[in-house]
């Protein structure tokens, strides 16, 4: 197991998911896990009205997408989110990377790299 695996989370809007599964695509990423989730950032939530009632929406929906590359540089993986994320709104979202100790296919018991493929 000498490659290094890294895992890539980005959180962002629920609009953008299919222009960021397109743009994965394009660079060779076909396997990803995709949760929707509810989260605020320094925005705070904000405030709303219904039936005359004010409410504070506290957490906000976005999509959490989660991929692990090994053969593809993760380098690109950010460049290319980045790209197609990028915006001057409050709310387009995070990166966060991780370095990954292994991967195991439990079907074949690949390990590693292998696991991934």
């Amino acid at each position: 197991m000498s490659e290094k695996m890294y895992k890539v989370e980005i959180i962002t809007k629920n609009r953008k998911l299919e222009d960021l599964k397109d743009g994965l695509n394009e660079i060779g990423i076909t396997g990803m896990t995709v949760t929707q989730v509810l989260g605020c950032g320094m925005q705070k939530g904000k405030t709303q009205y219904y039936r005359g009632n004010q409410y504070k929406l506290d957490l906000l929906p976005k999509v959490k997408v989660e991929v692990v590359v090994s053969t593809i540089p993760v380098e690109q993986v950010i460049a290319v989110a980045k790209k197609v994320l990028g915006s001057s709104e409050i709310g387009s979202g995070k990166i966060f990377v991780s370095e990954i100790q292994n991967a195991i296919r439990i079907r074949t018991g690949e390990e590693g790299p292998d696991a991934l493929s």
